[in-house]
């Protein structure tokens, strides 16, 4: 059964206790499972797709055993993928009274199984996370300086919307640490944003990991030692070659049906800007033949990397994007 992700506050969880949460809007899932988190009050358990496909009989086992039901439960499984679908297959057979399953995933196509399942079972629930808008994303923006009681121009509160690239959670650590900037100043100029939030470095960032793309090693490390990227940046960094990625891989399955760069385009929705034209038409060809899949899972597991060695992370980052460069040579 399919929900709004507004509808969440209504799910009736002794009857739904196996959620699908998929979509590219990680700020506003890491919300809503913030908030089912804080309202049921339950022991909560992460696992990871791949720890679960390599040792399906251990997670069984810790889900089905009577010690595992000592008390309520929540099961978050983070970047799930159609491999999950035969395991919640087996988990719906099961009485799982005392456990709620939140299952955490990218897109996910039409034709994947494991969307299907979720949205064909009356049991089970699956919620998409789209995208927010600009004019969404300015909302949040003004409701956070309105709580705070933090003047701002209109002008800077629609710079910071527009300049987060639709990514919600990327909006949020840049507001908290605006607020932690204003403590002891309740109001935020021009010149404190930018040295707040770094909005002069998404730039870079694109062309980065555009330039990473095509292989472009003189120019991807120009970018590298003109900017002094930050932990925090490192998250971003990632985050944007995953989303560029993807869009990279839904271009290519319309390029192997017609392999007419100019005809993709052209025809891409959303419209590729002008200036990014060229740029993509190399990357199309470039990755016709390499397997996206595999270098998205590699994207993943450097990111769960940075989380894992924060005091790391700006080592990790360099070094992925050293071995990206020389991958095509």
């Amino acid at each position: 059964m399919i929900l709004k992700h507004y509808q969440t506050e209504k799910i009736n969880f002794d009857l739904n206790k196996i959620i699908l949460f998929y979509g590219n809007n990680e700020g506003l899932k890491s919300q809503e499972i913030n908030n089912i988190i804080k309202k049921k009050k339950f022991k909560v358990y992460k696992y990871e797709e791949k720890n679960i496909i390599e040792n399906e009989e251990n997670f069984f086992n810790e889900l089905f055993s009577n010690s595992f039901f000592d008390q309520e439960k929540i099961i978050i499984i983070n970047r799930a993928t159609d491999k999950l679908t035969n395991v919640i297959n087996v988990v719906l057979k099961k009485n799982i009274s005392d456990v709620i399953i939140i299952i955490n995933s990218d897109i996910l196509e039409k034709k994947s199984k494991l969307r299907s399942l979720f949205e064909k079972q009356n049991q089970l629930l699956v919620v998409p996370f789209y995208p927010d808008s600009i004019d969404t994303l300015n909302k949040l923006t003004q409701s956070f300086f309105r709580t705070n009681k933090i003047q701002i121009s209109q002008e800077n509160i629609n710079l910071i919307a527009r300049k987060c690239g639709g990514e919600r959670l990327f909006l949020i650590n840049e507001l908290e640490k605006i607020k932690l900037f204003a403590i002891n100043k309740r109001e935020i100029t021009n010149n404190d944003l930018i040295k707040l939030v770094n909005l002069s470095q998404n730039h870079d960032i694109s062309e980065l990991i555009d330039n990473c793309l095509i292989f472009n090693k003189k120019r991807a490390l120009d970018i590298l030692n003109q900017n002094k990227f930050s932990s925090e940046d490192c998250i971003l960094i990632i985050r944007t070659f995953i989303k560029k990625i993807k869009r990279l891989k839904q271009l290519l399955n319309i390029y192997e049906q017609n392999k007419n760069a100019e005809f993709v385009i052209n025809s891409a929705k959303p419209p590729i800007f002008w200036k990014d034209r060229e740029i993509v038409k190399k990357q199309l060809i470039l990755w016709i033949n390499k397997s996206i899949p595999n270098f998205i899972e590699k994207l993943f597991e450097i990111e769960i990397q940075i989380k894992k060695n924060y005091e790391n992370s700006i080592i990790i980052t360099t070094d992925f994007i050293l071995a990206q460069l020389t991958a095509n040579n």
